[in-house]
């Protein structure tokens, strides 16, 4: 026969467990959050079907860079969280940027956009990719215009989705059907739920994850529904950042005082969408923890606590919208249609 205390030691852990302190999450740990918005609207660009629908089919247009290998969805993979899990995409002939290509998902609600935040939104964003040499690498405006005019399927829903006007086809149309795609590309998570008052959506592991990470005063910079980008910062704001060969906002406006300052990060799907940083250069979420209390904050945290940040952080992890996603058919191109280029 097997001895009683066989059944007894599991009983007693499970008292234990039980027993164990709940994580006390105050009203000051939550002041600073809320719940991810179902979408991210813009008074001038308002919503409609035919203008998303349009948006999508150019999200995943490759015939828009010059090699014709290349979309939106080559370095901002919405299957895979919006990022391509590469410290710097490969663009035009294989070339790389010196920068992580940062996630698409809830992007419409930051501050700005671009790790330097030179674009104000992603209307004007979406314009960027496509004319950089080293990206999408298209020659000129006129040249994309060139393209999407030489394709009878592009004209028909450049006409639907801006209705009444004399010539649709243009590049800030182009911006603003990517643009409108891209604002309700949002992923709420378990944390939503717990936000709106389902105590049981976090595991105690994680709501003590939570405590920790605002205890140690991630929460200065990383807040809001979004978890982050909201704000610039500098990087290393109390311990000097080793690396300046990027030195980030500054380039774009010239200040001393804006040098290794970018823009704060979300933390949204923060699991998904490694590695780390503007330059790609951390491998892991733990590792990007820490450092960010090293120099950042002052503080060297322990790895128990690195981990209980990480749990929480995880559940931060959201739900992809597979069916508002889904790849569509591109229309058919014709024989005006230009071939693609791999020339210098």
């Amino acid at each position: 026969m097997l001895d009683a205390r066989c059944y007894l030691f599991p009983v007693l852990f499970l008292v234990l467990v039980s027993l164990a302190p709940a994580a006390e999450i105050e009203e000051r740990h939550l002041r600073m959050f809320a719940p991810l918005p179902k979408d991210m609207p813009s008074a001038e660009n308002p919503f409609t079907p035919e203008k998303i629908d349009l948006g999508r089919m150019l999200y995943y247009e490759k015939r828009l860079s010059k090699s014709h290998t290349i979309a939106c969805n080559s370095c901002h993979l919405l299957d895979q969280y919006g990022a391509d899990g590469k410290a710097t995409s490969a663009g035009f002939r294989d070339k790389t940027g010196d920068r992580n290509s940062p996630t698409v998902y809830n992007a419409a609600g930051h501050i700005a956009q671009f790790w330097d935040g030179r674009a104000k939104t992603v209307e004007e964003q979406a314009k960027g990719p496509v004319m950089n040499p080293v990206e999408m690498a298209m020659p000129s405006e006129k040249f994309v215009l060139e393209v999407l005019k030489s394709i009878p399927g592009y004209r028909k829903s450049f006409a639907k989705a801006f209705p009444g006007e004399a010539d649709p086809v243009t590049f800030d149309n182009f911006a603003l059907a990517v643009a409108a795609f891209e604002r309700k590309l949002t992923t709420p998570s378990r944390w939503d739920k717990f936000l709106a008052g389902d105590q049981r959506a976090l595991t105690e592991a994680e709501k003590q994850g939570f405590v920790t990470f605002v205890d140690t005063g991630c929460a200065t910079c990383h807040n809001g529904p979004y978890v982050g980008g909201s704000m610039f910062q500098k990087l290393g704001l109390v311990k000097a950042w080793p690396d300046r060969s990027d030195l980030g906002r500054a380039k774009v406006t010239g200040k001393a005082e804006d040098e290794l300052v970018f823009k704060v990060p979300s933390l949204r799907n923060i699991e998904k969408t490694g590695p780390y940083y503007h330059d790609g250069k951390v491998a892991t979420l733990e590792q990007a923890v820490k450092l960010m209390a090293e120099y950042e904050l002052g503080r060297t945290i322990s790895d128990a606590d690195t981990a209980s940040i990480v749990t929480w952080l995880k559940s931060l992890t959201g739900e992809i919208p597979w069916k508002y996603i889904k790849e569509p058919k591109l229309p058919k191109g014709s024989a005006a249609t230009p071939k693609p280029d791999l020339s210098e």
